[in-house]
């Protein structure tokens, strides 16, 4: 079995491949800077990374408020290389529109919730916590079960590998949810270092987002889904990861003391 993994140096990616090539599987990791080339905005880089797959891992291209316009294209590819699986990264802030089946005999929507990662690598947050000691957000009080991104990528080689149902969307999420405030408390002690939540309106964060280089449109997107936590769009748990891959989510906290590599 060979599987195509875009964003192959990405947070899902990288892990997909990793857990697919332990398995056996024939892995082709593609990207802009990946084994195989294969670039969003050059259609022609989509049939030579498709031709001879026989599943693909897919990631919707980053920064981009309206994908669908950019993904059609590649699904019309995946259909004429008779691909039979798909696993298509989304979110859970993502309605879910069914329109996969007209490309692919057999996939799979992921719609996890908001990254644990997100606190502990390079992203905003967790650059700001490092930095200033401080986490912006216009969440205020709501809450969201962040999810560990190892348990992403442990349902979708489930699937890819023929070991879970498909032709569904499947909402994930960690063990519990969080408000920004618990964050900063977990990061404090995991940490040793203080690390506070500063709350901020929507239209202040999307002005921090667009100066930290993110596009005007999809500042505006993520300041607006914080907007949604803040009113519990977000506030929920599923048990999808423990019944497809058989143990429960990792935890915040585990998360995090395993990212600075302390075993609690």
């Amino acid at each position: 079995m060979t599987v195509l993994v875009t964003a192959a140096n990405g947070t899902t990616g990288s892990r997909v491949a990793r857990r697919l090539g332990a398995r056996g599987a024939a892995v082709r990791r593609a990207g802009r800077s990946a084994d195989v080339r294969f670039d969003w905005s050059a259609p022609d880089t989509y049939a030579p990374a498709l031709h001879g797959a026989h599943g693909v891992y897919l990631v919707l291209p980053p920064g981009v408020a309206d994908p669908d316009p950019v993904v059609e294209p590649f699904l019309a590819e995946v259909a004429r290389a008779k691909l039979q699986r798909l696993v298509l990264l989304s979110s859970s802030a993502v309605p879910f529109v069914d329109y996969l089946g007209k490309y692919v005999p057999d996939w799979l929507v992921l719609r996890p919730s908001w990254f644990a990662s997100n606190f502990t690598g390079t992203h905003l947050h967790a650059a700001s916590a490092r930095r200033d000691g401080e986490i912006v957000s216009a969440t205020g009080d709501g809450r969201v079960p962040f999810i560990d991104p190892d348990d992403i990528a442990a349902v979708a080689t489930m699937f890819l590998s023929g070991e879970a149902e498909g032709g569904r969307d499947v909402v994930l999420t960690g063990p519990e949810p969080l408000s920004f405030d618990d964050v900063a408390a977990v990061l404090t002690e995991v940490t040793g270092r203080p690390v506070r939540h500063r709350r901020v309106g929507e239209r202040q964060l999307a002005a921090r987002l667009r100066d930290h280089g993110t596009p005007a449109g999809f500042a505006d997107l993520l300041a607006g889904m914080d907007t949604a936590i803040a009113a519990g769009a977000e506030d929920r748990t599923t048990r999808l990861v423990e019944e497809i891959t058989g143990r429960p989510p990792r935890s915040f906290r585990a998360f995090a003391l395993a990212s600075l590599g302390i075993h609690s």
